[in-house]
């Protein structure tokens, strides 16, 4: 009996989501397509294939990615074909920038694949369209066992459409050696001991340095000769969207996702906050002009960065290794309130979908954490389902770079990983960014970099700028 319903649940579970590292706003490819490693892991099962319709199919999967990726893709087809040889899986690579465009074609055509990858800002506007079906979070549990983290669900007009199969927060990254150096308390790793947000403009003046040595605090400091940086933001408009939240702000109103709401006070005045870091206390560079990559800033001339979790495996570890960075993470400071988002892209099944068994056999089976181990436990993804979050062992598995035969060393100290992400995760300050549950983002996130970009060089407060602006970021938002 349990089979049967577990098949049930996977006939009904329609979204299955992955991560997708251009889908968190850094621009980039998707990480190549994990291959299955032989270590097994917590997480779901796949249907028995003795009570499945064995009648050969063929399905279509739509990815961005160079050939690489097609290649690691194909090695990964292989192994699902080894327990479903009847469905065949067909890739359909698309560039990235024509990735959109194409979809908009296809489904003009009605010719849609069985199952793509999409980026975050994509969904609602397909939710809107009615081509995807909200998933069965009951069925979910049924079939994988565990409960997916609430933030990671995207949300239609009330319905859960879906659940990541990975979570990632925007988090702060620092240089132990610059702390050491500076004399200097590293930071609070745990989220109700964060910094408040005068602490923290009081600690990146202490690690800001100018060419002669001075600190930020000093009378005598030249900011037009700074040598080390306190603090960096990754150039990104989505990520804004936490400190709004972080003041008891937001962007949008929970009750209504077509009101903007960032002309409140609260989110105005978050706004002017970040500005003011380098405007005011000149412990950061100017928002939006920060070149190059984690590694290379904490690396070279900086002591603290701000960027999502996913670091630790794209840059972080990477630099440990060749510069002997040696890197830890903290939680965000407070403004008024606190908040950290959660953010990952997803794959989805059509319902246009004439073999929808089959595409989500195949979804489902792809998101198994043996198919996603060298991204997991290369500090890329985090989990998804609460066990990893509590029980110790899954815990070091993944994330404790001491755990026996590791293939990566991408993180922190344990205790410090632990605290200030895994623990973290279940806090109750975290927030799904916006384009978990409204429309539209893309087009608003455009606007609002043009909105605030006189905000950073100071030319227009924050109060002017947004006032200036609401017109088309409502607009926006509305499509």
């Amino acid at each position: 009996m349990k089979k049967h319903i577990r098949l049930k649940a996977l006939v009904s579970l329609c979204l299955v989501l992955l991560l997708v590292l251009a889908a968190c706003g850094n621009g980039g490819t998707a990480p190549a397509a994990p291959q299955a490693p032989a270590t097994p892991t917590a997480g779901g099962e796949v249907p028995d294939p003795d009570t499945l319709d064995q009648t050969p199919v063929t399905i279509t999967y739509a990815m961005w990615g160079d050939n690489a990726e097609v290649a690691t893709l194909e090695e990964v087809i292989q192994n699902f074909n080894l327990e479903f040889p009847w469905i065949t899986v067909e890739i359909i690579q698309v560039d990235r920038g024509e990735y959109e465009t194409w979809m908009n074609t296809m489904a003009a055509a009605g010719t849609l694949p069985d199952t793509a990858i999409m980026a975050e800002p994509m969904v609602m506007p397909w939710a809107e369209r009615g081509v995807l079906l909200p998933a069965d979070t009951a069925a979910i549990i049924e079939a994988v066992g565990d409960t997916p983290l609430d933030h990671l669900g995207f949300r239609w007009e009330g319905q859960v459409l879906a659940y990541s199969v990975c979570n990632n927060l925007v988090q702060l990254f620092y240089d132990i050696e610059k702390f050491e150096a500076a004399g200097v308390a590293r930071p609070p790793k745990d989220w109700q001991q964060a910094w408040t947000w005068d602490e923290f403009i009081d600690v990146a003046k202490s690690l800001t340095l100018d060419s002669a040595g001075r600190d930020a605090h000093d009378a005598g400091f030249d900011r037009n000769n700074v040598v080390q940086w306190g603090i960096r933001f990754y150039n990104a408009s989505w990520m804004l969207e936490t400190w709004a939240l972080a003041n008891n702000g937001g962007w949008f109103d929970p009750n209504d996702p077509s009101s903007v709401i960032i002309d409140q006070a609260a989110s105005v005045e978050a706004m002017q906050m970040i500005a003011d870091l380098h405007l005011v206390h000149g412990v950061s560079p100017q928002f939006g002009t920060n070149e190059g990559t984690i590694d290379t800033w904490l690396v070279e001339d900086t002591a603290m960065a701000i960027n999502g979790g996913w670091s630790n495996g794209v840059w972080l570890g990477g630099a440990r290794a060749e510069h002997g960075l040696d890197f830890s993470i903290g939680v965000l400071p407070r403004m008024a309130g606190q908040a950290t988002i959660a953010t990952a892209g997803v794959n989805v099944a059509f319902a246009t979908s004439p073999n929808p068994e089959a595409a989500n056999i195949w979804l489902a089976w792809y998101a198994q954490p043996t198919n996603a181990w060298n991204l997991v436990e290369g500090g890329i993804w985090m989990p998804i389902f609460h066990e990893w979050y509590s029980d110790e062992s899954l815990m070091r598995r993944w994330a404790d770079n001491d755990y026996p035969g590791r293939a990566s060393q991408n993180f922190p100290a344990f205790e410090d990983y632990r605290a200030a992400a895994i623990e973290y995760s279940l806090s109750p300050v975290v927030h799904s960014a916006a384009w978990y549950w409204v429309n539209n983002t893309d087009v608003f996130l455009d606007v609002l970099g043009t909105v605030l970009a006189p905000v950073w060089d100071g030319s227009q407060t924050a109060e002017q700028a947004i006032s200036g602006g609401m017109s088309a970021l409502t607009a926006a938002i509305r499509g």
